[in-house]
């Protein structure tokens, strides 16, 4: 099969790779109709995740048919379409029974911290991901779902991880009602999390970035005031002064690792990789958030040391909530939304690549080009 495969920082290519097969009786094949690239994608594109292989392949999003089933598999029959969650979990372990379904404790060697995820390096577990025209799917009773035919195509792959992720997000905010919140991000998680603090009982909606068309974005399609910190003295104080000097009630990190704004923070943790992520946009939030108030961590980083202000988040007496997504939690409502109307994520969407051309697909996104905000991977075009 052809599928993206990782040989070192900034270098990917499209090659020949052994079509996955059945290694445990409660795995399927899919053959991948849609794949993303998300943001956290380009930390290791750019090098920033530890344990990084030559030879992987990346891709947490993606959608598709199921081509074989293991002898153990109930749930799934040859010819569904599937929408696969990010996360690889058993569902039966202490952490999947309590539906923390990303530090699922049974399928990462690491799983100290995180649980599996497709496409993301060995440190969450050596799994292959979706960039590619098949995937090995393991406990596939669990995690896949039949994408119901009411949904689009595109709003299904974007549940698979960024809106689902946004809104997740904007939970850990514990957005009370009226309450000022401010994403730092207008990517795809921040952009799904601003939109969905409206649906938490949000009365106002910050979002920060520098990028004017990920601003522009966050105001058509998050509804969202914008402020560029580029054009701003002093991003913290203006963040105060627009909240009568209190701060807002809630932040949401959405930008994580490779977080500009400081030139040293960024050649440190970038460049040299001293730090497991720039800590710029999370000591923000830690800055511009009321005392007493909610900090949300949905960016990556690595897991090494960063140069956060935890001191100060003391003093303010702040709640930092944070993890990887429980995807399939999410679901239900946010499936609620989108028949409703109210949402609809595949309007994130702004660029659509083959899987020969995804070498130019990371390129593209990576350096904020021809206005890309999610562009998507079609293996079969």
């Amino acid at each position: 099969m052809r599928a993206m495969v990782y040989r070192g920082p900034y270098k990917i290519r499209v090659e020949e790779k052994k079509r996955p097969s059945l290694e445990h009786p409660n795995d399927a094949i899919v053959k991948v109709a849609l794949a993303a690239i998300c943001g956290s994608d380009l930390h290791l594109y750019h090098g920033m995740m530890p344990d990084t292989r030559v030879g992987s392949t990346f891709g947490h999003e993606f959608i598709g048919t199921v081509v074989e089933v293991g002898t153990s598999v109930q749930n799934l029959s040859v010819g569904d379409r599937v929408m696969v969650p990010f996360n690889v979990y058993c569902g039966s372990c202490y952490f999947c029974a309590r539906g923390l379904f990303a530090n699922c404790h049974n399928v990462n060697p690491n799983a100290t911290a995180v649980g599996g995820i497709y496409g993301y390096s060995h440190t969450c577990g050596g799994y292959d991901g979706g960039q590619a025209e098949y995937v090995r799917v393991p406990f596939a009773d669990v995690g896949p779902a039949v994408i119901p035919d009411w949904l689009d195509d595109e709003d299904a792959l974007l549940l698979t991880d960024a809106m689902s992720t946004g809104y997740f997000g904007a939970q850990l905010a514990d957005v009370s009602e009226g309450d000022a919140v401010v994403v730092f991000g207008a990517g795809p998680v921040g952009l799904a999390a601003a939109k969905s603090a409206w649906f938490m009982g949000a009365g106002r909606v910050l979002v920060v970035d520098h990028v004017d068309y990920r601003l522009e974005k966050a105001r058509s399609f998050a509804h969202a005031e914008t402020v560029n910190f580029t054009q701003v003295d002093d991003i913290v104080v203006h963040l105060k002064r627009a909240t009568a000097g209190l701060g807002t009630d809630a932040a949401i990190d959405a930008v994580g690792a490779e977080a500009d704004g400081s030139f040293l923070q960024h050649v440190t943790s970038a460049k040299l990789k001293l730090q497991g992520g720039s800590p710029v946009a999370l000591n923000w939030a830690i800055d511009s958030v009321r005392k007493g108030g909610t900090v949300s961590v949905m960016g990556a980083y690595g897991p090494m040391f960063s140069a956060v202000k935890f001191g100060d988040a003391f003093n303010k007496g702040l709640t930092l909530r944070m993890n990887q997504c429980h995807v399939k939690r999410q679901w239900p409502r946010l499936f609620e939304h989108i028949r409703a109307g109210y949402l609809k994520p595949r309007e994130l969407v702004t660029h659509r690549f083959p899987l020969e051309h995804i070498a130019e697909a990371y390129h593209v996104f990576s350096g904020k080009l021809d206005g890309c905000i999610k562009p998507l991977i079609v293996p079969g075009a």
